[in-house]
């Protein structure tokens, strides 16, 4: 396969332009971008200097003959346009979430797997290079067997945030669909994918958003928060989604002989006090990733009893995409490796649908919050 494969991108936002980047990176060709508007298509197709613009999602199909569809769009709008590029043949990348429910990710993972195409899920904070380096400390065993992983954030988001897709379970919104399926996949990478138990709770501690014309670009849309919101004209949009989780988790490891033990707590609308962080505990020391996503300075505590900041293995910053921004940066790694994957070379494991089902099943469970137990009248 000599010539670049052709990639037809659904969405023009800010994960539109970067999946275009990111593809464009790993050598392959842009040949089409779609979008609901016209106008707002044609305008960005001009600024990435792709040539074909459209609304029609299966016209663009039929005259772009892509090899690969990028799935740029909120969750709520990627059932229809993945399975009907799936039956053209295309290879899938998608952004997270894969779909809205556990059974239509799981549909869609099946005729992939049907139709022999490949397919790539971008919960891809595991692409950081700090989670690279403890995935890398791990396995050589720099904290013994693993025992139990912790995973903390607190977003401190506006509350005046418009209203929008992030506000609606039927669009794909919530901080689970957008935050734990990061922090999940990180967890999956350093100790092991074989989840076997899985309890949580959420709450929806926002209730209301204002609606607001004009938001476009999910990255800009704090932008658009309302001066007044004291306005008795401001109309609200009512949330159905969760801002905060509690999920614990098992999962079977390799490299322990006793399931790992995982607390993921999000808190989207509450201030932080001390760090974000992951931190991975094991039987002979733990490591300690700073940010909600792992993505900064990685300390090490070992048989001194003292926690040390260990720099980056130069292999590991070298390997960093030379692009801003660490949601870019991942979107690049993981580009590469799917086309690559495409083109017949070997590539490490990464995402595909077979996780992204997974996921949206496991958000599903987590959802219905029935594993609580009344607690017996103690008078």
């Amino acid at each position: 396969m000599n010539e670049a494969l052709k990639v037809l991108v659904h969405g023009t936002g800010f994960a539109g332009a970067g999946h275009a980047e990111a593809f464009r990176a790993a050598g392959a060709k842009i040949v089409g971008i779609v979008e609901r508007t016209q106008t707002v298509v044609e305008d960005v197709a001009r600024k990435l200097d792709i040539p074909y613009a459209g609304t029609d999602w299966e016209a663009a199909l039929e005259e772009c003959t892509p090899d690969i569809v990028s799935i740029a769009t909120p969750g709520g709008a990627h059932y229809d346009p993945i399975k009907q590029a799936i039956a053209q043949g295309c290879h899938v990348f998608c952004d997270k979430p894969m779909t809205t429910t556990g059974a239509t990710a799981q549909e869609l993972h099946e005729l992939a797997q049907a139709r022999g195409v490949k397919t790539a899920f971008a919960a891809s904070f595991r692409y950081t290079a700090s989670v690279q380096h403890a995935k890398r400390l791990v396995a050589e065993g720099a904290i013994g067997e693993p025992t139990e992983v912790e995973c903390i954030s607190h977003f401190n988001l506006e509350r005046e945030i418009p209203f929008g897709w992030s506000h609606r379970a039927e669009d794909g919104g919530g901080r689970l669909n957008n935050n734990f399926t990061h922090t999940l996949s990180i967890v999956t990478a350093v100790v092991g994918d074989k989840i076997t138990r899985i309890a949580g709770d959420v709450r929806d501690d926002l209730i209301r958003a204002p609606i607001v014309d004009g938001v476009h670009n999910f990255a800009t849309r704090r932008d658009f928060i309302p001066k007044d919101l004291d306005d008795p004209k401001l109309q609200w949009g009512e949330s159905n989604v969760e801002w905060s989780y509690t999920v614990m988790a098992r999962i079977d490891s390799g490299l322990a002989e006793r399931p790992v033990s995982v607390l993921f707590k999000h808190g989207g609308l509450v201030p932080r006090f001390h760090k974000d962080h992951i931190v991975f505990y094991g039987t002979r020391g733990a490591i300690y990733l700073e940010g909600h996503y792992g993505s900064g300075q990685l300390h090490h505590y070992g048989a001194d009893k003292t926690w040390t900041a260990l720099p980056l293995p130069a292999d590991i910053a070298d390997a960093v995409p030379d692009v801003a921004g660490e949601t870019e940066q991942c979107w690049h790694v993981l580009a590469r490796d799917f086309v690559g994957d495409i083109r017949g070379d070997v590539v490490d494991p990464y995402p595909t649908f077979a996780e992204g089902s997974q996921y949206q099943q496991i958000i599903d469970l987590i959802r219905t919050s029935d594993t609580w137990i009344d607690a017996p009248d103690l008078t």
